[in-house]
């Protein structure tokens, strides 16, 4: 079976949807680089569009009713939004689910320190990442710093054009023989993942003994000099940072036409954005529309704010006992009548690399929205295998609203593999199954997507929550 491209079906009108779409979802990419400025940005976009805050909700004891739009906003990190649909909760809801986490680099708790008078940052790298795809890029510090007496200071450098950036550095051509040698895992280690931040000592004042003058981190001194005076912080601080390393710049346009974009990020936000986009144009539904956004996906979705934790089914619950229907039970036949759209990318097919993809079960750009029934490794291990009739009731949703959509494996058999967050959503015996967007560059500081695939993925989830 071949898949047509969803770019010949477009008029000019339509077309210059697919790009306005695709600018807005750009702008996002490129000043959303952490899951708590997703966090922020979509919240604030929600509140605009009419969504109340379920804990003005609960405090005010506002009692929900079809068409009311709510969210919940877990540790700065999750967002799940709700449209209150006409049917009751325990019939089930439609359900859109992806993370807004990305791979990059953590400081480590105690990360400045100095070498032959450079002052450099130690970094533990998070999710999957081909270490030496880092090295010599232009870099940004994003996150939050936490401080004692209870404010927290928000960082970013390295965006703003005037801003300096930060960089990891590699061994010259002239010098590396030994290290050409290397299995490419080893080429780069953890350890030597260092950011390289500044370069001149602090300079000694007059007044200053001749112990403080022979002090040593002085580079060091004059970096934490420059944060205390623009953000408060001293080195203490670090102990309760979450700062991320990630790369510099917005994302582009991508091709003569156009027609892609490359950034950072598109896993997962690629299908965050369009997922909660979805939600935005819903009016009063039958079934309860939901959008839950979350953290540690790349990490195996552990932790208070990753897709193992109760947030969910804490805030159906709470959603549920607004409406004035909750109970146990309730609750209980609420999650497994559900329909869910595990919504995270996929592998693109890449000319360059046909060796580990099949073409048949491979993903394209331009063909639209892409269905994965089971994602695991090798023998389907870690996989939500999504049965047939489900797959049957996704298709006719798609076709009834001319989506275009494909199917796809992660790469050939034995080639590898990854997994998302519906195995832990099939836990709750719901239906559901992988969907999202083609990515060449996977896990890379800089991917790329399709245009016309983002724009049909957005099109699927408008049509899975009114129809699913």
């Amino acid at each position: 079976m071949t898949r047509k491209n969803a770019w010949e079906k477009y008029t000019d009108k339509e077309r210059k949807q697919v790009f306005a779409f695709a600018e807005e979802y750009r702008g996002f990419l490129s000043s959303c680089k952490t899951e708590r400025e997703c966090v922020t940005q979509l919240k604030a976009q929600a509140e605009a569009a009419g969504f109340m805050d379920m804990e003005e909700v609960m405090m005010r004891g506002i009692t929900l009713k079809p068409g009311d739009r709510v969210y919940a906003d877990n540790m700065g990190k999750n967002l799940a939004l709700f449209v209150i649909g006409s049917k009751p909760f325990e019939e089930g809801m439609n359900i859109l689910g992806a993370h807004i986490d990305s791979p990059r680099l953590d400081l480590k708790q105690n990360p400045l320190y100095e070498d032959t008078d450079l002052a450099l940052l130690d970094t533990h790298y998070y999710g999957g990442v081909k270490k030496y795809q880092w090295v010599t890029l232009p870099l940004a510090i994003h996150g939050v710093v936490a401080k004692k007496d209870g404010s927290v200071v928000t960082v970013s450098v390295g965006e703003d054009p005037s801003d300096p950036v930060f960089g990891i550095s590699d061994l010259l051509i002239h010098l590396s023989a030994e290290q050409m040698t290397k299995n490419a895992s080893k080429v780069i280690e953890g350890e030597d993942m260092n950011l390289l931040v500044g370069s001149i000592p602090l300079k000694a004042d007059d007044t200053d003994d001749e112990k403080k003058k022979e002090e040593k981190r002085r580079v060091c001194a004059n970096v934490l000099r420059i944060l205390e005076e623009k953000y408060g912080i001293e080195e203490e601080d670090f102990l309760s940072a979450e700062i991320e390393v990630v790369p510099a710049g917005e994302a582009r346009d991508y091709g003569f036409d156009r027609s892609m974009i490359m950034g950072y990020g598109h896993d997962d936000r690629v299908c965050a954005y369009p997922s909660f986009a979805a939600m935005l144009e819903m009016d009063v539904p039958e079934r309860t529309g939901a959008c839950l956004l979350v953290d540690k996906e790349e990490i195996g979705s552990v932790g208070a704010t990753g897709m193992q934790s109760r947030f969910f089914e804490n805030i159906v619950a709470e959603v549920m006992n607004a409406c004035g229907d909750y109970s146990e039970l309730k609750l209980r036949r609420a999650l497994q009548n559900s329909c869910a759209l595990s919504s995270d990318v996929s592998a693109a097919y890449d000319p360059n690399y046909p060796s580990v993809m099949e073409k048949n079960n491979s993903a394209y750009f331009g063909k639209g929205l892409v269905f994965n029934k089971y994602t695991g490794a090798r023998g389907k291990s870690g996989s939500n295998d999504a049965g047939a009739e489900y797959v049957a009731h996704v298709r006719d949703v798609m076709d009834s609203s001319d989506v275009y959509f494909q199917t796809a494996e992660l790469g050939k058999v034995d080639a590898g593999g990854g997994g998302t967050i519906a195995y832990i959503l099939g836990n709750y015996n719901m239906r559901v199954i992988d969907s999202g967007v083609a990515v060449l560059n996977m896990h890379a500081p800089w991917e790329i997507i399709s245009k016309a695939d983002l724009y049909e993925a957005k099109r699927g989830y408008v049509a899975f929550l009114e129809k699913a």
